[in-house]
């Protein structure tokens, strides 16, 4: 028998077991993973990219865990001896018209209390990036860029030894909450809890359905990546990401500087044919079914089917990848570029055809649900972690 049981080895379900061990040591705590080890799905696959608020609706769950969390995660970093880069970046208005976007971008890292924001003048931007094309700019200083997985194996080493226990290569199958202690079964053992804590990312809808009615579903949409040949990486010195759209949850492709070295460029935004399919061959039927019949995301096709469409060609057609990313470095051309990695993002979407664009965080008597915790949970991670210890220590 055990206090608690979270599900999921990615930053927030570590981040989560530290939280809960630092401020309850006493409690006893099981993590269990399905991968042989941690961080191997949406915190081993991300672009590493420390974020500052900049884009979050002030006051939201994502805006208040994000600006928190990122003074956090730069302190834990510091104290456990963690490389990082706060280099800045720049968000550029390629042509006149996202321009006001740009301004609403602005006010809003003010509201979320960002100091040092500086609009720039073409000139200006080109003295950050000589490459760099667009009428206007803006500098966000608190941006950084970090390694996920480095923070992800540091809070895992953590938690342990603060006598919390880490399950790998255990997939949960069942979970029957009862009147006084859950049960969790998986393909190796059996756990009697009181409490579970679902932070299961790609599959967090899954195991929520294993608690509690849910009225959403996790679509995956897989983010590819181009990396710069090393030659052609004079032409980004950090971080270059353009204006997004404000009606679609993807920041559009740019360009990352990457802490361990070179630049990476994209991510497009296709749906993933499986929830874990980091290539386009990865396909998994009963999975792409239950998408493709959800109610949701048919709304979602039949509203965003054109920005899908040249995504998916994007995703096909490297001279195409090449003219999306000549929008903000001109000089890039098809040859420059090389096959990246990619990631998948679990969007939570609703029945109406919602896509969840803040954290989502769902409660029972005997169940703490993380169901959207999309970019920037990564930075975000010990301040969710926090929020969720909370909820968890105030049943105990």
């Amino acid at each position: 028998m055990t206090d608690v049981v979270i599900i999921g080895g990615g930053i927030v379900g570590l981040a989560t077991a530290l939280q809960l061990k630092q401020q309850r040591p006493a409690l006893k705590v099981i993590l269990i993973e399905k991968e042989p080890a941690v961080a191997r799905h949406q915190t081993g696959h991300n672009s590493g990219v420390i974020h500052s608020g900049l884009y979050y609706k002030p006051g939201s769950l994502k805006a208040t865990n994000c600006i928190r969390g990122y003074q956090m995660l730069i302190d834990f970093c510091n104290a456990e001896g963690i490389p990082y880069d706060l280099c800045g970046k720049i968000v550029v208005a390629t042509k006149q018209e996202e321009v006001p976007q740009l301004n609403i971008l602005y006010d809003r890292g003010q509201l979320n209390g960002l100091t040092g924001l500086k609009k720039l003048s073409v000139a200006e931007m080109r003295e950050i990036e000589p490459h760099v094309n667009g009428v206007q700019g803006m500098f966000v200083p608190q941006t950084g860029i970090i390694d996920y997985k480095q923070v992800s194996e540091k809070y895992a080493e953590k938690f342990q030894a603060l006598g919390g226990e880490i399950r790998l290569a255990e997939r949960v199958e069942q979970v029957t909450p009862g009147t006084s202690l859950s049960i969790v079964v998986t393909n190796k053992s059996r756990y009697e809890t009181k409490l579970v804590v679902n932070c299961a990312g790609l599959y967090s809808d899954k195991i929520a359905q294993l608690t509690q009615p849910v009225n959403v579903r996790i679509v995956p949409f897989r983010g590819e990546y181009f990396k710069l040949r090393p030659e052609k990486e004079y032409l980004v010195k950090n971080l270059i990401y353009p204006v997004p759209d404000p009606n679609f949850p993807f920041l559009g492709v740019h360009f990352t500087r990457m802490v361990h070295g070179g630049v990476e460029a994209g991510p497009n935004a296709v749906l993933a044919f499986q929830r874990e399919g980091y290539a386009k061959s990865d396909i998994n039927l009963k999975e792409l079914f239950e998408t493709l019949t959800w109610p949701g995301f048919q709304k979602v096709a039949a509203k965003y089917w054109e920005t899908g469409l040249g995504e998916m060609y994007r995703s096909f057609s490297k001279s195409a990848f090449t003219k999306a990313l000549q929008g903000l470095i001109p000089e890039i051309h098809e040859s420059d570029l090389e096959p990246g990695g990619a990631g998948v993002r679990a969007q939570a979407c609703d029945r109406t055809g919602g896509l969840l664009d803040d954290f989502a965080i769902l409660e029972t008597d005997k169940a703490i649900n993380v169901v959207n915790a999309p970019s920037p949970a990564a930075t975000s991670s010990l301040s969710i972690g926090k929020t969720v210890s909370e909820k968890v220590l105030a049943r105990f």
